[in-house]
């Protein structure tokens, strides 16, 4: 697994997450995830308020691809792996309580276990893999 550093970790705190996943058919998805962050240094997580296209394409096994972009600076990362989709348990209960305040209760947490990160940082570098 790919760890977060902590530019990482600022830019996930302070940006809005993109989540991209694939339908069955090869077409590809794409949502934001105002309720993406971090719960370790290996791993995300976010709470699934629609159960739509994303959370249908996670448990039929689709590769994710998480992207976080600093307009002002110029600078992201997109983040690849597998995810995991829990409507009971450690994570569900965890999602619920962070939830609490901020937005309704989720129809599940997604787990999500960072495999590859890859640098959104403006130049020649923008999408080479700086991590394995």
């Amino acid at each position: 697994m790919a760890k977060l550093t902590d530019a990482m970790k600022e830019i996930i705190t302070t940006q809005l997450g993109w989540i991209a996943t694939v339908k069955e058919d090869g077409t590809p998805n794409i949502g934001p995830k105002r309720s993406c962050r971090i719960y370790d240094d290996e791993t995300l997580i976010f709470n699934e308020n629609t159960g739509g296209e994303i959370m249908k394409n996670i448990k039929r096994g689709s590769k994710v691809a998480i992207g976080y972009a600093n307009w002002e600076k110029l600078d992201g990362y997109r983040f690849t792996g597998t995810a995991e989709v829990h409507t009971e348990g450690k994570y569900y209960d965890e999602a619920v309580e962070w939830a609490k305040g901020k937005m309704g209760v989720p129809k599940a947490a997604v787990i999500f276990h960072i495999e590859e990160i890859y640098t959104l940082r403006s130049g020649a570098t923008a999408g080479t893999k700086i991590t394995e």
